[in-house]
């Protein structure tokens, strides 16, 4: 780990401090600190009166907190996510720095939504997305944006295709020069796809598959920031939100991804009843560099495959999950082809 960052690495003696200081205002956003690691390597252990004064703190720090090594500690899943080693760090630590606004609504909403119901949790993930629209880091990213990096080609034809045949649906998504991406045409596509689904329960099956080289490579970048105000987009998101409808019927949904599935395009899946993936899929959550958290239901969907400290990695870090690691953490269920 990078020496500036050393004193960020408490002990758990000086954990227990901190824990029982009547307050500590230096990890956060705002303050000088931006996440909070603890060593567990060769710390004693807690009982379970202790476990409750510390998680409680733990989940009340308005930051990120990772613990570091400790593999049996008592303590670890008090944790926001735990890595080996200070070495992972690194570039969990860069995205922080760069979006410490987002890195911290983003553990404080996956505290929050953890065992809460999936309608509820939606609701609440929206509104977080919400505050993040409306805030410096967003509004930084846009404006770094060049109108030709915003670019999308024009396709023809409709954006998702659905057909039929007895008790089985097939649905794809159908912008591949596009790398159907996840536009408000998608969107609404799709909420009238998982509609369908909902509304006729002689349906037994419905698979979703992509055209083109990959599944879905996430949000149209080139709508980001198009809606005028925050609390007009959870509005339209508290209306047509293809997760909300998905979760009310995932129970008769599968997926099958191939290539990049990023942002929306592993975040619905994940809600499936079986996702299958292609040899050479990749995973990847890149929304903290856009000062953002996932959106499109994913800090709701993803933690109930693979927990709250593996989601909160993934979405830290931005780095690409491959399909054997996302087979090995039940973020799909088989690898086919």
């Amino acid at each position: 780990m990078e020496t500036e960052h050393a004193a960020d690495v408490l002990t758990l003696d000086e954990l227990r401090e901190l824990a029982r200081a009547p307050a500590f205002a230096d990890a956060s956003p705002l303050g000088e600190r931006l996440w909070l690691g603890v060593a567990l390597d060769h710390a004693p252990g807690v009982d379970a009166e202790e476990y409750t004064l510390l998680a409680g703190w733990l989940r009340r720090q308005p930051c990120p907190v990772i613990a570091l090594g400790g593999t049996d500690h008592p303590l670890r899943p008090a944790f926001d996510l735990v890595l080996a080693s200070a070495d992972e760090a690194a570039p969990l630590l860069s995205n922080i720095r760069h979006a410490p606004l987002a890195a911290m609504v983003l553990v404080q909403l996956l505290r929050i939504t953890e065992g809460m119901p999936v309608a509820a949790a939606l609701t609440v993930e929206s509104l977080a997305y919400a505050t993040l629209q409306g805030g410096p880091e967003f509004r930084r990213w846009l404006q770094a944006q060049t109108p030709h990096a915003m670019d999308r080609p024009r396709e023809d034809g409709p954006p998702v295709l659905i057909a039929r045949d007895g008790d089985q649906v097939a649905i794809r998504l159908n912008r591949p020069a596009q790398r159907n991406s996840l536009s408000v045409e998608m969107r609404d596509a799709l909420c009238e796809a998982f509609e369908l689904v909902e509304a006729d329960p002689a349906i037994r099956v419905a698979r979703v598959s992509g055209n083109g080289p990959c599944f879905s490579a996430g949000g149209d970048l080139g709508e980001f920031g198009s809606v005028t105000d925050p609390a007009t987009a959870h509005a339209v998101r508290s209306l047509r939100l293809p997760a909300a409808i998905l979760a009310r019927c995932a129970g008769r949904v599968e997926f099958h991804l191939h290539g990049a599935c990023i942002g929306a395009g592993i975040e619905l899946p994940a809600f499936g009843r079986r996702v299958t993936a292609a040899r050479g899929a990749f995973f990847q959550l890149p929304e903290i560099r856009f000062g953002l958290l996932p959106g499109a239901g994913g800090c709701v969907s993803i933690p109930r495959r693979i927990g709250r400290q593996r989601t909160a990695w993934m979405a830290l870090s931005g780095e690409r999950v491959d399909v054997a690691r996302a087979q090995e953490w039940g973020l799909v269920d088989e690898v086919v082809g």
